[in-house]
């Protein structure tokens, strides 16, 4: 009897299944596109923070690829300048590391003294002084006789050794750790810097050709679609700008802030430590610790007491706590709308794809595909459990 073609029951898989296998994908390719991808949200990151400035010289009247132009290279330049200003902090802190080595390893038998001073009074407090003098003092095994035999008996007499012929040795030059870890890796450093010689090129294409990106990347849709595809661009358009600009205007504003004090207090080294400091008390949770590691290491060979650490750490923390809730929901927060718990997932998802770039992409990607999420009808689920 046969089985007609109607009544095959049909095996295609199920809208869950090819839903969990495009995530798979997805991640996938996430994970191993992570160097191109990178390289692509920093120069998109980079025209969104100056984009500002490009429409600023637009209003003189000025064409969009020459203001595009006149930009990039206004960054250049002073990146450039800041990298020399850098160049010679960096230099100078080189030159100190034995001085900051010593401190360090002071410090470190400071604290083993003390641990052991510890642990000698606890030993003391909890184990009678009957059970410390009973303890025997190890001895040493007795030897055999056979061995004590053999100790007596006179050496043999080796045999001369032959005569060597003599090789010239060149002795290499010791490279430096910096040097070395590099040699070593160069493949990598190599990958790193191609893919970033790309970034000031997409920033210019992307800041003069902006127009003409968005104009044909709406008519990729018809219809009601292209109004949801319209409002989704300018959602993330707006977001990315303000999380970019916001962020960039609070790590000067903490850099200098914290240069002044650091300055007052003579600091080493405070023109490198000041924006380290500043855009490190960024980083989401762990910004406030981060950020007094680079003043309290700079501080090692200049104080040894107490007080001073903890007045760095006290104005370090201050600017860190008025910045976040004073300026930051103004400047960033009004766009963001990201709950807490959707942020934390966003940091450790990117993180382990992207190691700690991700920490830095994970908020701005996390909000953009919120914007995305609120501007389509059937993704507003999800830009509701995103939300705040």
């Amino acid at each position: 009897m046969s089985v007609l073609p109607s009544a095959v029951p049909s095996r295609r898989p199920s809208n869950h299944a090819l839903t969990v296998i495009a995530i798979a994908a997805i991640i996938g390719l996430l994970y191993y596109g992570r160097d191109f991808l990178v390289t692509l949200f920093t120069a998109v990151t980079i025209g969104f923070l100056l984009e500002p400035f490009v429409e600023l010289f637009m209003k003189l009247r000025l064409p969009r690829t020459v203001a595009s132009f006149l930009v990039c290279t206004t960054a250049l330049l002073g990146l450039y300048l800041a990298g020399l200003g850098l160049y010679s902090q960096v230099a100078g802190l080189i030159d100190d590391l034995p001085r900051y080595s010593n401190r360090i390893n002071e410090i470190v038998d400071q604290a083993v003294a003390r641990l052991e001073a510890a642990e000698k009074s606890v030993l003391q407090l909890f184990v009678p002084r009957r059970i410390r003098n009973e303890t025997p003092p190890p001895q040493e095994p007795p030897r055999s006789v056979s061995r004590q035999r053999r100790s007596a008996e006179p050496p043999m007499p080796l045999p001369p050794p032959a005569p060597q012929p003599v090789q010239e040795v060149r002795i290499r030059p010791e490279r430096s750790p910096l040097v070395d870890y590099v040699y070593t890796r160069w493949q990598a450093f190599y990958q790193v810097a191609l893919l970033a010689s790309f970034v000031p090129f997409l920033v210019y294409f992307m800041l003069s050709w902006r127009d003409h990106l968005r104009r044909s990347y709406l008519q990729l849709f018809r219809g009601p679609d292209r109004h949801a595809a319209g409002r989704s661009w300018q959602g993330i358009a707006d977001m990315a700008r303000a999380y970019v600009v916001g962020n960039f205007v609070l790590g000067v504003f903490l850099s200098v802030a914290s240069g002044v004090f650091f300055y007052v207090i003579d600091l080493p080294y405070w023109l490198l430590v000041a924006p380290m400091s500043g855009f490190l008390s960024l980083v989401p949770y762990v910004g406030l610790p981060m950020a007094m590691l680079p003043p309290f290491f700079a501080a090692l060979p200049k104080f040894d007491s107490m007080a001073p650490y903890l007045v760095i750490g006290t104005v370090v923390g201050f600017l860190h706590l008025t910045a976040l809730n004073l300026l930051y929901p103004k400047l960033v927060g009004s766009r963001v709308h990201l709950n807490p718990l959707a942020v934390t997932v966003a940091l450790m998802f990117w993180g382990s794809l992207w190691g700690a770039i991700g920490l830095v992409f994970a908020i701005p990607i996390t909000a953009g595909v919120k914007a995305v999420c609120d501007n389509v009808a059937d993704l507003q689920p999800i830009g509701k459990l995103l939300g705040d």
